[in-house]
């Protein structure tokens, strides 16, 4: 698997580079979050909100709608799952991260082949937006010592509790919260607790490549 960048011609079927927002009271905020061994995720974050411009950074990516800044930390190298939401999610990173997406139109019969996952690596300090289309997870870090800390920000109660019983078709039941519509490999933890396995082939692990 070749890791390319958010800056490659590449990524453009899947987001863009946001520029022109002062993030650096969001990054010093994210960089007293905690980093543990596995992987956590918080929809929303006090300090996130209480950080300087991250009020009017959200207002602005958003365009006045309510939103949420949460953040996704830890250690991984795995696919495991891939979600997606009706709204673009935008990410920004304390340390390099490398994204491991793929694209909603390539889910043939709510399954998606892992052979259409790509990887971008994200350097720090720089905020991508998620287009709503691209299947995505959880972060991948460039360097196990230190791990990521990524900014999650998506329109307000995104992935909180709500899961609905049965469903008219796939889509409906791979409804996994707010918001998520989620495909796990059959080797993920989300799918021994119930998650639909909508992912075949290899379990991406980028552990050897970075």
């Amino acid at each position: 698997m070749k890791i390319y960048s958010v800056y490659d011609a590449e990524f453009a079927p899947y987001g863009r580079v946001v520029e022109g927002y002062p993030v650096e009271g969001i990054l010093e905020a994210l960089a007293t979050t905690p980093c543990p061994d596995n992987v956590a995720y918080v929809p929303k974050v006090d300090c996130l909100h209480a950080a300087k411009d991250a009020e009017a950074v959200g207002e602005a990516l958003y365009g006045g709608m309510p939103f949420q800044l949460g953040y996704c930390n830890g250690h991984n190298t795995m696919l495991n799952c891939l979600e997606y939401h009706r709204d673009s999610e935008f990410n920004l990173g304390t340390e390099d991260f490398i994204l491991l997406i793929a694209k909603q139109e390539e889910i043939v019969d709510g399954v998606l082949d892992t052979a259409k996952v790509k990887a971008f690596r994200c350097p720090a300090g720089v905020m991508v937006e998620c287009y709503a289309t691209t299947l995505h997870y959880a972060p991948c870090h460039t360097d196990p010592a230190k791990g990521f800390r990524v900014l999650i920000a998506l329109p307000l109660g995104t992935n909180t509790d709500y899961r609905p019983e049965g469903g008219a078709n796939v889509m409906d039941r791979q409804l996994w919260a707010r918001n998520k519509w989620l495909l796990a490999h059959e080797d993920a933890s989300e799918a021994k607790d119930g998650a639909v396995i909508g992912l075949k082939g290899t379990n991406i692990d980028i552990k050897d490549l970075i």
